[in-house]
């Protein structure tokens, strides 16, 4: 596990919709929250979290760094996660491996990213800056992605372990986007999971996705699925117990459904880590 990071156990994401049954006490492991939407001065959402903190870990997730785009980084938005940072005090923070943003436009995606050695150096720097502004080092999440840039020179999951190496940030692997990524582009899963290091991975993503028949979206709008569920387990087998968290965020349940897929996962790793060390240990 990521040094940086904790055992947290199984968690699930704050969302609105959630927030009277969380101030009534229900709690899970821990939380996730989007940063952005808590970069704020004031209002109900910071005071729910605020509170919420108070008994319960926090981690804070970005979908705004971009990254790997061209732009300069964005130092007024490094500077409200700054301060929810000293404000909160997260477990950890997170953003994605992607671009989002062309001439300070936003695209409100996660685009992927050509997988090159020129890519490599170039997120590299702006993560060790973002580090460095932050005064802690961050998780990367792999993203789900549904076109690939021919000039790519290695697989997705060298380039993210060569950034994680380099920059000496961790990963967010989120296994439900290796499954939707390798049906949509014909790579094995397993060979994903082969190459990560398993020093540099400090949180584990998993969520429902959409088969349209010629491909698979990443809509968390369901269940994890039961492949997934299968490729969850093979992650705890390769890497052991990693905090992990299910992300729900359209057509969204009662929060005792969601809890109820932590603790699926939960049992899922339980019953892995309860199997003999020979089978934990396999490699592919």
């Amino acid at each position: 596990m990521f040094p940086d990071c904790q055992q947290l156990g199984h968690g699930i994401g704050l969302r609105p919709k959630h927030y009277p049954r969380v101030l009534d006490g229900e709690r899970a492991d821990w939380f996730e929250v989007i940063s952005e939407n808590y970069m704020v001065r004031g209002g109900r959402a910071l005071a729910v979290l605020e509170r919420v903190r108070a008994d319960t870990p926090v981690v804070l997730h970005g979908v705004s760094l971009s990254i790997g785009s061209t732009d300069a980084l964005d130092g007024e938005y490094l500077g409200e996660l700054g301060k929810l940072i000293a404000r909160i005090e997260p477990a950890w923070v997170s953003d994605h491996l992607c671009w989002g943003s062309h001439g300070h436009r936003y695209a409100h995606d996660l685009l992927p990213l050509p997988y090159t050695d020129e890519a490599v150096d170039h997120v590299v720097g702006r993560v060790r800056e973002v580090q460095d502004r932050l005064g802690r080092r961050i998780l990367l999440e792999n993203v789900s992605s549904y076109v690939a840039f021919r000039h790519s020179t290695m697989p997705e999951w060298q380039f993210l372990a060569a950034i994680a190496e380099q920059a000496d940030c961790g990963i967010l692997l989120d296994v439900n986007n290796v499954f939707v990524s390798a049906a949509n582009h014909g790579f094995r899963a397993e060979d994903y999971l082969t190459g990560l290091p398993g020093d540099r991975i400090g949180q584990i993503h998993l969520a429902g996705h959409t088969d349209h028949g010629t491909h698979l979206l990443d809509t968390h709008d369901a269940p994890v699925r039961d492949e997934v569920w299968d490729l969850y387990r093979e992650t705890v087998r390769r890497f052991g117990a990693l905090p992990t968290l299910v992300e729900w965020d359209d057509h969204l349940p009662p929060i005792e459904d969601v809890l109820a897929e932590a603790e699926r996962a939960r049992a899922v790793e339980a019953s892995v880590l309860g199997e003999p060390s020979h089978v934990r240990a396999r490699t592919g």
